[in-house]
């Protein structure tokens, strides 16, 4: 197994108000790593919280999911950079696992395929809104993710290389997309998704949900890009066959709202109403991880978008086919 160095990573927070989350999910950066929070105009004290627990915190006053995740990008150093959600919906020790698969070289791309534990993690019309969007990813790449959940590990220079310009919503999914056209491999595996701490910016409401697949729809409709050979991570000359990333361990530390028990792979998504919302979700949450050699919140205040499972590896295509299924954030 590839050996994780101290040195070699950094862990990027995107941060709006979640002083009350901080704890948890700080207590929870691997030993050694860097928690670059980026507090993104909270009022409650976040930024102190998450300085007076260790954390490097970077201010950035434009208000968006995506220049809070781009401005730690920019600040990180180390070789690998992750992104994790800072609500404690996300366990940021389970990263370990997708450094050592890019530390190996098995894949350029890892990202966390949600499954939810316990009632009201993930509501329905969220779980809708990720389907369409996963459909529509797809279509555009060919790639057949999941989820396009905002906890991932990727190489720094080679996500600098992606020049992504996002700074909304549309930020993860763009990542994905213009990874898939640079031919990133990509890979999934499935992590738990817990109830949030707090009032989500996105899933909370119906309004948050339909303004942040309204941003991703925007990226999806961006003319495929050529090939860039410069945006494609360094591969060693030979490696392992792709290896499955270790499965969590049940966790049962303490939460802000709670405990949380161990994590089941194929449990199903609880939570939310609505016949249609519900089918979608439930559709979408069924499948395995998955590898693929081709080849994803709005907060309050954003400004308006500048643009108005085990199986075959797939490769990306770019342009729309006619191939669908799926699912997204």
């Amino acid at each position: 197994m590839a050996q994780v160095t101290a040195d070699s990573v950094d862990v990027v927070l995107p941060c709006l108000n979640e002083a009350a989350a901080l704890p948890w999910v700080l207590e929870r950066i691997p030993a050694g790593w860097r928690a670059v929070v980026v507090d993104n105009g909270s009022d409650d004290g976040s930024a102190e919280v998450a300085r007076a627990l260790g954390a490097t915190v970077v201010h950035e006053p434009r208000r968006g999911f995506g220049a809070a995740c781009h401005a730690g990008l920019l600040a990180a150093t180390a070789a690998t950079v992750c992104f994790c959600d800072c609500d404690a919906s996300l366990d940021p020790g389970l990263l370990t696992g997708f450094v050592r698969e890019i530390a190996a070289g098995r894949t350029d791309l890892v990202l966390g395929r949600r499954r939810p534990v316990g009632r009201g993690a993930w509501p329905a019309h969220a779980r809708a809104g990720n389907a369409a969007l996963s459909h529509l990813l797809r279509r555009r790449t060919g790639l057949r993710l999941r989820d396009l959940g905002p906890m991932r590990a990727a190489r720094r220079e080679a996500l600098l290389a992606l020049d992504l310009t996002d700074r909304r919503s549309g930020y993860p999914l763009q990542m994905v997309v213009r990874a898939a056209d640079a031919g990133w491999r990509v890979r999934e595996t499935d992590v738990p998704y817990l109830p949030r701490t707090g009032t989500s910016k996105v899933t909370g409401t119906w309004r948050g949900t339909w303004h942040a697949v309204r941003d991703m729809r925007k990226v999806l409709a961006e003319p495929a890009t050529a090939p860039l050979a410069h945006a494609r991570p360094a591969r060693p000359a030979s490696s392992a066959p792709p290896a499955p990333v270790p499965a969590p361990a049940p966790a049962t530390a303490d939460r802000p709202g709670g405990e949380y028990g161990s994590h089941g792979r194929r449990r199903t998504c609880e939570g939310g109403t609505g016949t249609g919302a519900a089918r979608l979700g439930d559709a979408a949450a069924h499948g395995e991880a998955a590898l693929f050699d081709r080849g994803e919140p709005s907060h309050p205040g954003e400004p308006p978008h500048p643009g108005a499972p085990h199986g075959p590896v797939a490769p990306a295509r770019s342009g729309a086919d006619t191939a669908g299924g799926g699912r997204a954030r």
